[in-house]
């Protein structure tokens, strides 16, 4: 099979449903300009900042992308590539997409709060303590797996190391020009991707070789700082640059098999049964963020609806941002399908996923003259930089989780320690860097398990708001039925995997969210498909 049909083929199919199926959700759900959104309604200059469509694009989909859609599609790749890029064309647009941009447009509609706090109003104070409980230990799931992957790349690739860290700096200058020396989004565009790629020069010419243990310190340690700190000066501009990088990737891909017209390698169907893997419900929940995840309702809810300018922003942030995604996932599974054999077993094991993406890319690059190393190092470095953006956006979540759990019902009485910005963000990053010192291999699966059931319920809680106030949700029924079926399995077969192999903390946390889980999808469902009259906004 030609690669390049395969890429055609998603990008087609994701302009159409984004033309039709996105403004038909727009429609029945009521988006409305005339609503003003929570950015405007309660501005605090640090998490609550109007940004430009552009600008929150790039900082929405670099937050949600990380390494997920590279590192899923690769490791799934083990049941052929046609149930993989299936998955990920069916998912993105009727699973992924949908859950991006109703997560995205309830929390608006819900002063910016996370999806916990729309699982409060319509589930009640229980189901939101569980749900944050939920989404906390997801978060650290995040945390430990994407440190994990960004410290083996930077060891596998040492010029994207050093072009990373160059890139911070830019990032925070790029932040003060634009927010407070009043420098114009144009001009500071094109100086800022001019010094982008000088970065990448650098990257190059200076590789910074240190050991996975240091990064992983290191990496932990800047999370820390990047999450406390005020969107404007690292988050919005490192995002908004992160977004040419993406760009330009995806363009290099394109062109290079256009240009090449690589044959896949890979076998197009494997079995249903590979490895002792089952495809279903493993390769579902391995995809993860290549189809659907539910880090994405976290970030759309948490961080996202908060810099939101108008409400039909979302639909090109949220239905628009998977969408994309979607795409890199496609070409991912197209650079594992292309390398295949010996070389994709050597490149997995010498880095993991991302070192199978890069080097794909890499070559693909070559067929209109860019240098193999440069391109590669390239690939790697907006890669990392994805993957860092999600590191602090899910610490970020992280915190801003623990402040809603413990913050008092009654506005009067004094705050506990735990609502304090830093004390919230220690506790986040010290339990998720304990679990980075595992492989992202044992990691990914149950990350990808908790991830996909986070969707599930984020799915759940729209569903059910958006019955109570009058709307559409039939969009939601399949989804959420497949994701829990899918998802539960996983986690009881991942819970007896770990147990057979005496990982102790990866059967405990499987167990812990199968039971909060199946706590909130009883009284969801409860409420879902129950008879009620209903009630207005």
């Amino acid at each position: 099979m030609n690669a390049l049909v395969l890429i055609l083929i998603s990008i087609i199919a994701f302009s159409i449903a984004y033309v039709t199926y996105g403004a038909w959700l727009t429609k029945q759900w009521g988006v409305d300009d005339a609503i003003a959104t929570p950015a405007h309604t309660r501005p605090d200059g640090v998490d609550y900042v109007p940004a430009s469509a552009p600008v929150l694009l790039g900082h929405h989909f670099a937050s949600i992308a990380g390494a997920g859609p590279i590192v899923g599609p690769i490791a799934a790749a083990i049941f052929g590539w046609v149930p993989v890029l299936l998955w990920i064309i069916v998912g993105s647009i009727f699973f992924g997409g949908v859950q991006d941009y109703s997560s995205l447009f309830a929390s608006i509609r819900h002063e910016g709060k996370s999806i916990g706090e729309v699982i409060h109003v319509n589930m009640g104070t229980k189901g939101k303590q569980m749900f944050s409980v939920f989404a906390w230990l997801t978060l650290l799931l995040v945390v430990a797996a994407f440190t994990n992957i960004v410290a083996n790349t930077f060891v596998a690739v040492p010029a994207a190391a050093t072009a990373s860290l160059l890139f911070i700096v830019l990032a925070v200058g790029f932040g003060y020009a634009i927010y407070r020396k009043g420098v114009s989004l144009t001009l500071g565009t094109v100086v800022g991707v001019v010094l982008l790629l000088i970065c990448i020069a650098l990257g190059n010419m200076f590789p910074l070789a240190l050991s996975r243990n240091v990064w992983i310190a290191f990496l932990l340690a800047y999370i820390f700082v990047a999450s406390t700190t005020p969107v404007w000066i690292l988050l919005q501009p490192r995002d908004y640059l992160n977004s040419f990088l993406l760009y330009g990737m995806l363009a290099g891909a394109v062109l290079g098999l256009l240009i090449s017209r690589p044959t896949i390698q890979l076998t197009p169907y494997a079995g249903f049964v590979v490895n002792g893997q089952f495809l279903f419900p493993i390769l579902f929940i391995t995809i993860a963020c290549g189809a659907i995840s539910g880090f994405h309702s976290l970030v759309g809810s948490g961080t996202t609806s908060k810099q939101l300018t108008k409400e039909s922003d979302a639909k090109i942030v949220g239905y628009g941002g998977m969408l994309i995604e979607g795409v890199l996932a496609t070409v991912a599974i197209i650079t594992a399908g292309y390398i295949a054999g010996p070389k994709l077993t050597e490149l997995l094991a010498n880095g993991g996923p991302v070192n199978v993406f890069s080097d794909g890319i890499g070559v693909f690059m070559t067929s209109f003259g860019v240098p193999f190393d440069i391109g590669k190092s390239f690939v790697a470095l907006a890669v990392s930089a994805f993957a860092l953006t999600s590191l602090d956006t899910g610490t970020r979540l992280g915190r801003f989780i623990l402040q809603e759990f413990f913050e008092p019902e009654d506005v009067t009485a004094p705050k506990p320690i735990m609502t304090n910005m830093y004390v919230a963000t220690g506790i986040t990053v010290v339990f998720g860097g304990l679990l980075a010192i595992t492989s992202w291999q044992q990691i990914w699966p149950v990350f990808g398990s908790a991830n996909q059931l986070l969707a599930a319920l984020a799915l759940m809680a729209v569903a059910i708001w958006l019955k109570k106030i009058g709307k559409n949700n039939k969009m939601f029924t399949i989804p959420v039925v497949f994701m829990f079926a899918a998802t539960i399995l996983a986690l009881v077969l991942l819970a007896r995997d770990n147990l057979l192999k005496g990982n102790m903390i990866l059967v405990v946390f499987p167990l812990v969210l199968l039971l909060l889980a199946l706590v909130l999808l009883v009284q969801g469902f409860g409420i879902l498909f129950k008879t009620e009259a209903k009630t207005e906004e």
